[in-house]
């Protein structure tokens, strides 16, 4: 659960940048008013003039006075753009500059929507809890290793695990590449385990955080337990993690089919994935069970709608965890 401390401790991040943004904004007038005296004597006429602008905006609002007074503002700035352009300095050296722009560092958008740069920390909080954010330095692209995977072919098969993968590899990046596009695009690793789905939807994640999208992991067994912590603890933390299971730009849900199976998370499930489909949003499914075995387990309505708008990857061979122990 999303603790009130996980949002305290973002909006202490966002106060820090904020502030450095300032501090940072501060040295850059230090510099340019040394080097460039002039642009500190326009920046002090355009403060005493602003000063004046106010009392003007009292006495007579709509007068010849203020906008006598704002037309000056405005020359003065553009005549100081036009320095700092001889000079080779950016025109918006002097302004505050930001890590996001859009939300200007509070997280927040103008119209109070969560800013695309909150979620992504919220994401990566989940990934502290759960201890995702560890295994994701272990388990990405860059430590991903095609060769611990056999080229010996399997005769039920017809392919080699290795060539299997290398197919896999390819349809993944597929979806990476076109992760933006709203394709229906979405994935269903399948097959025993030890084949190495749940490091690939690791890979997936951190390369997808990476690109600053919004990427939720669960685990079948814990998106049931969010479920119920939305329904009967009915609190603000509870449902806006419950929240993020719809809106997030990715959710991956590993080892489906581990949870207890009754009425209630069957339908949860079917919501959940239908409600993305139709959003949308992508989403990414791993499972230890066959396409028969998910037949029998869950409702023909979850079923039906999981393979009709998800293409499944099957994944076989030897158990990758014992040859890499």
């Amino acid at each position: 659960m999303i603790k009130i401390e996980v949002y305290r401790k973002i909006d202490r991040e966002y106060e820090i940048q904020r502030d450095k943004n300032q501090q940072e904004l501060e040295d850059r007038k230090t510099e340019i008013y040394a080097k460039i005296p002039a642009v500190k004597k326009i920046d002090e006429l355009i403060l005493k003039l602003a000063l004046e602008a106010s009392i003007q905006q009292i006495k007579s609002p709509s007068g010849e006075g203020l906008r006598k007074i704002n037309q000056d503002i405005y020359d003065l700035k553009n005549e100081k753009i036009k320095i700092l352009k001889e000079k080779n300095y950016p025109q918006d050296y002097l302004n505050l500059q930001y890590k996001c722009a859009k939300c200007k560092d509070t997280g927040y958008l103008d119209n109070g929507a969560k800013c695309d740069c909150l979620k992504v920390k919220l994401s990566e909080e989940l990934y502290e809890m759960s201890n995702i954010s560890y295994m994701l330095e272990k388990e990405n692209f860059n430590t991903f290793d095609l060769s611990i995977f056999s080229e010996e072919v399997v005769e039920k098969e017809g392919i080699s695990p290795r060539e299997n993968m290398e197919n896999i590899l390819k349809a993944v990046k597929k979806f990476m590449d076109t992760f933006h596009k709203k394709n229906d695009m979405n994935l269903l690793f399948y097959g025993p385990t030890g084949q190495g789905k749940t490091f690939l939807l690791n890979c997936m994640a951190k390369e997808l955080i990476d690109k600053n999208y919004n990427v939720i992991y669960q685990t079948a067994f814990n998106l049931i337990d969010v479920a119920e912590e939305k329904k009967f603890r009915r609190n603000d933390m509870a449902d806006m993690k419950y929240k993020m299971l719809f809106d997030s730009d990715l959710l991956i849900i590993d080892d489906l089919g581990i949870e207890l199976i009754n009425s209630f998370s069957t339908s949860e499930i079917f919501n959940i994935v239908n409600t993305r489909l139709l959003r949308g949003k992508k989403t990414l499914i791993s499972t230890n069970l066959t396409p028969k075995e998910l037949s029998k387990t869950y409702t023909d309505r979850v079923f039906s709608r999981v393979f009709q708008k998800f293409f499944p990857l099957k994944f076989f061979g030897e158990d990758l965890r014992l040859k890499i122990n």
